[in-house]
């Protein structure tokens, strides 16, 4: 199983991959864009298991939406890590979140979702 970490900043991203690595023994894949995270899904979307998506992407505007909305279909769980949790659209309010800035405890908690 792969856990797509989808992060634009990469401090944040390292920390992500260090503790998905420390608590699981899955592949881990870090996509930093939009375009990035949605080519892995729609290229890889059977092996991923779960995934961590930043809600804010850049400075263009861009969302992790797309790729939210790609792993629903696929039936992927997924966890919003974001500190704009506000803008998580009403149609995914059920789905799990972490704000930022978090404790790795925060990330180990959603992670048994993908053990």
């Amino acid at each position: 199983m792969t856990i797509l970490i989808l992060e634009d900043e990469p401090i944040i991203a390292v920390d992500l991959e260090e503790i998905v690595q420390d608590r699981l023994r899955d592949d881990v894949v870090v996509a930093s864009t939009l375009e990035d995270g949605l080519r892995f899904v729609k290229e890889h979307g059977r092996d991923i298991g779960f995934a961590l998506l930043d809600l804010q992407l850049g400075r263009d505007g861009s969302t992790s939406l797309p790729v939210a909305r790609l792993l629903m279909r696929a039936k992927v769980p997924f966890c919003f890590v974001s500190a704009t949790t506000e803008s998580i659209p009403g149609d995914m309010q059920s789905i799990p979140y972490v704000c930022k800035p978090f404790e790795p405890e925060e990330i180990e908690a959603v992670l048994p979702v993908a053990a």
